[in-house]
C-alpha cells in the first residue's frame, strides 16, 4: 500500500511524504517517519521513482547530456539541449544544498501526522496560490525544450530548485513547489510538469543513492524484502502516474489538486486534532 501510494504521491503534487506519515497514523500501523527500517524502506520506492521517471524522458535525458558535453567541450552554451542542462544543474544545486543540511532536523521537527495534515492543507493553498499569479505563457516553439530554455531564466531555476526543499517538511509536494514556480515564471501547465519532473530526477536518485548503504547494511535486515515490493510497486504506478500527468497538463490545471490536498489536509488535522 505505501509503494502505491508513494508511486502517485511522488509525481502528483499532493507530497508523498506527507501523505506516508498520514496514512500509517489514518490505518492504526505502528510506524513513525522516522524509524530507521521505515526511512530505509522509503529509499527504495524513491530509487524506484527515480527509475521511472529517467526511462520515461530517456530520451529527453539523451540529448540533455549531450549537450552539456557539447557546451563543456566548446565552452559555450550554443543550443537548447545545453541551455536545458545547466538549467538543471542550476536548479539542483541549492535543492542538493538545501535538502543535505535541513533533511534531518526538518523532517524530525515536524515528525508527526498532526504536522503534516496542517502543512498538507497549506500546500493546497500554495497549489491554488501559483495558479492565481500564473503568468500566462507567450513562446509558442513547437519544442518544448525550446520553450522551457528560452523561458527560464538561471536565476529562476535557481529559485525553483530552491522550493524543492518545501518537500522536506511532510505535506509540502516537491513536484507541486516545481510546478508552481514554473506557472509564476510563465511556463505552461505542461511546460511546468515537464520541467519539475526533469529537476525532480536527479535529487530523488542521489538522495535514495546516498541512503543506499543503510539498505545494504544492517539497517536492512528484515527490511529488503518489503522493501522490494514497495519499490516495485512504486515503480508501477509512477510509470502510471507521469504518464496520465503529461497528459493531464495539456488542457488542465493544478486547482483539483489544491483542493485535494485543502480538504484532506484539513479534515484530517481536524480528526487527529478530536481523536
Amino acid at each position: 500500500m505505501l509503494g502505491l501510494l508513494q508511486g502517485v504521491s511522488e509525481l502528483f503534487p499532493i507530497s508523498s511524504l506527507g501523505h506516508s506519515v498520514i496514512l500509517p497514523r489514518l490505518v492504526g500501523w505502528d510506524i513513525h517517519q522516522n524509524d530507521p527500517y521505515f526511512l530505509t524502506f522509503l529509499v527504495a520506492t524513491h530509487i524506484a521513482t527515480a527509475l521511472v521517471l529517467l526511462w520515461f524522458f530517456r530520451s529527453d535525458w539523451w540529448r540533455i547530456l549531450k549537450g552539456l558535453g557539447r557546451s563543456l567541450r566548446d565552452r559555450e552554451i550554443t543550443d537548447v539541449d545545453a541551455k536545458l542542462g545547466w538549467l538543471l544543474v542550476v536548479g539542483t544545486i541549492p535543492a542538493g544544498i538545501l535538502g543535505l543540511t535541513l533533511q534531518d532536523y526538518l523532517r524530525k521537527l515536524f515528525a508527526s501526522a498532526e504536522y503534516a495534515a496542517v502543512f498538507l492543507a497549506l500546500n493546497g493553498l500554495l497549489l491554488y496560490g501559483a495558479e492565481l499569479l500564473r503568468r500566462r505563457a507567450r513562446l509558442v516553439e513547437a519544442d518544448d525544450d525550446a520553450r522551457i530554455a528560452r523561458t527560464v531564466t538561471w536565476r529562476q531555476a535557481a529559485v525553483i530548485g530552491a522550493a524543492q526543499a518545501l518537500a522536506l517538511v511532510p505535506g509540502f509536494s516537491r513536484s507541486g513547489a516545481s510546478m508552481g514556480g514554473g506557472l509564476l515564471v510563465g511556463l505552461s501547465h505542461r511546460d511546468a510538469a515537464r520541467f519539475a519532473f526533469l529537476l525532480a530526477t536527479p535529487i530523488i536518485l542521489a538522495a535514495g543513492v546516498l541512503k543506499l548503504p543503510e539498505l545494504a547494511g544492517a539497517e536492512g535486515n528484515g527490511v529488503r524484502g518489503p522493501a522490494l515490493v514497495g519499490a516495485l510497486c512504486a515503480a508501477a504506478t509512477a510509470y502510471l502516474a507521469v504518464r496520465f500527468l503529461m497528459r493531464y497538463f495539456e488542457t488542465r490545471t493544478l486547482t483539483p489538486f489544491a483542493a485535494y490536498c485543502a480538504c484532506a489536509g484539513t479534515a484530517t488535522a481536524l480528526y487527529f486534532g478530536v481523536s
